[in-house]
C-alpha cells in the first residue's frame, strides 16, 4: 500500500512533464521488459493453463492494468493525490457490495458498520466537509474518474478468484503485457494531440519508479494475498493507501491537510477497526475457520 500511494503521487508530481496514458504505457513496457526474463520458464509451462482461461485473463488485463490506470492518471491530471487516495478508500466497500450482488456471499453486520463507516469518509472528502453539497450530490470530473478507477479494480479483485492455477509470475506476465497493447494506441492518440514528455532526470526517475515498484511488487503481493486471505480482506487493506499518502503527499508534494481531510481517515481508520471485527466474528460463527468469502 506504501508503494501503490507513492504511485498516485508521482503521477500527480509529474502531470505537466508526462501525460497520462504515455505514463501508462511507460510503466507496462518497463514492468514487461523486466518480469519477462525471469517468468518466460513459467510462461512455458502455464500457457495451456492461461490459453484455456483466457477469457478471465483478458479481463484481469483490461481492468486492473488497463483501465484502472488510465482513470486514476487521467484523474491525477484534475485532482490532488491526497483526493486520489481517499476516494479508493471506498473499494471495499464496492468489492462487499458487488460480491453480494454477483455471488450471493454474505456478509456480518460489523463489516457492513465498516463499509458505512467507509462511504462516511469518502463523502468528506469528496465534498469537502461540506453537507450541503453532499445533498446536491454534485461530483466534479476528476471525482468521477477516480471513483470510476475504484469501481475497475473491485471488478478486478473479484476476478481474481477465477484467475488459472498459475506461478504468479506468469499471469501478472501476462497481464503487464495486455497493458502495453492497450496503452499503446491511446499513448499514440495523445502524442498525436501534440502531447509530449518533458523529459528530465526526475522524469525517469518517475517511469522507473511506477515501473518497478507499484507494478512488478505491489501487484504480485496484492495477487498472492488476495489468493490467500480472500477478496473482501485484501480490498480492506486499500484503506490504508489514503493514510499513508495523505501525508506523504503533504510531505513531498505541499498539499494541504484540511479538516475534513483527517475527519475522514477518522472514518476509515474506524471502517478499517469494524471490518477487522467483523471477519473475527464470521470466523468464530464457523467454528473457527475462515468465513467463506475470505477462503482461497
Amino acid at each position: 500500500m506504501v508503494l501503490w500511494a507513492g504511485n498516485s503521487i508521482v503521477a500527480r508530481a509529474f502531470r505537466l512533464d508526462i501525460p497520462p496514458f504515455t505514463l501508462a504505457l511507460g510503466r507496462w513496457v518497463i514492468a514487461s521488459a523486466i518480469i519477462l526474463p525471469f517468468a518466460w520458464k513459467e510462461l512455458r509451462r502455464d500457457r495451456g493453463a492461461l490459453l484455456a482461461s483466457w477469457p478471465v485473463v483478458l479481463l484481469l488485463g483490461l481492468l486492473g492494468i488497463g483501465a484502472f490506470n488510465a482513470l486514476l492518471y487521467t484523474g491525477l491530471q484534475y485532482s490532488t493525490a491526497t483526493n486520489a487516495l481517499l476516494l479508493q478508500a471506498m473499494t471495499p466497500a464496492l468489492v462487499t457490495v458487488l460480491d453480494r450482488v454477483l455471488f450471493g456471499t454474505r456478509t456480518t453486520l460489523l463489516r457492513l458498520a465498516g463499509i458505512a463507516a467507509s462511504i462516511v469518509g469518502v463523502g468528506m472528502i469528496v465534498f469537502k466537509g461540506d453537507l450541503a453539497a453532499a445533498m446536491r450530490l454534485a461530483l466534479g470530473r476528476a471525482d468521477l474518474l477516480l471513483l470510476g478507477s475504484a469501481l475497475v479494480w473491485s471488478f478486478y479483485t473479484l476476478l481474481l478468484r477465477f484467475k488459472p492455477a498459475v506461478a504468479g509470475t506468469s499471469l501478472v506476465a501476462v497481464t503487464f503485457l495486455i497493458g502495453v497493447v492497450t496503452m499503446a494506441p491511446l499513448a499514440a492518440w495523445e502524442a498525436v494531440r501534440g502531447l509530449a514528455v518533458t523529459w528530465s532526470g526526475g522524469v525517469v526517475a518517475a517511469f522507473l519508479y511506477v515501473g518497478i515498484l507499484p507494478s512488478l511488487v505491489s501487484y504480485l503481493i496484492y495477487n498472492w494475498a488476495a489468493g490467500v486471505v480472500g477478496a473482501a480482506r485484501a480490498t480492506q487493506t486499500l484503506t490504508l493507501m489514503p493514510l499513508f499518502g495523505a501525508f506523504l503527499s503533504a510531505g513531498l508534494l505541499g498539499e494541504e491537510l484540511h479538516s475534513y481531510h483527517f475527519a475522514g481517515m477518522a472514518a476509515i481508520v474506524a471502517g478499517i477497526a469494524l471490518s477487522a471485527l467483523g471477519s473475527r466474528q464470521s470466523a468464530a460463527g464457523a467454528g473457527g475457520a475462515a468465513p467463506l468469502e475470505d477462503r482461497a
